[in-house]
């Protein structure tokens, strides 16, 4: 599959969020429904002028706003759509 997003957006893929994280942060799944949610970071856009994209690769975790983006579903998988700004922390 091969999805590239423009501009200042990012592709990411849900990861199931009820686990402990390498940091050591617990996220249980049904703790809050309108946390952010852990996704992992599945294409990056190029970018524009006045946007820094080097804060995420493929493959990063971060967490992001539930309501955030625009969800799609290709070839059967579901992505959320967001501008880099809608990314609210990267899990180291």
């Amino acid at each position: 599959m091969n999805i590239k997003p423009l501009w200042d957006r990012v592709v990411l893929k849900w990861v199931q969020a009820d686990s402990v994280t390498k940091s050591g942060i617990y996220l249980p799944d049904g703790a809050n429904k309108d946390r952010p949610f852990v996704y992992e970071v599945f294409a990056v856009g190029p970018g524009r002028k006045d946007v820094d994209m080097s804060h995420v690769s493929v493959w990063d975790q971060v967490l992001c706003g539930q309501y955030a983006g625009d969800e799609v579903s290709v070839e059967d998988e579901n992505y959320k759509v967001v501008a880099i700004e809608y990314i609210l922390a990267k899990i180291n």
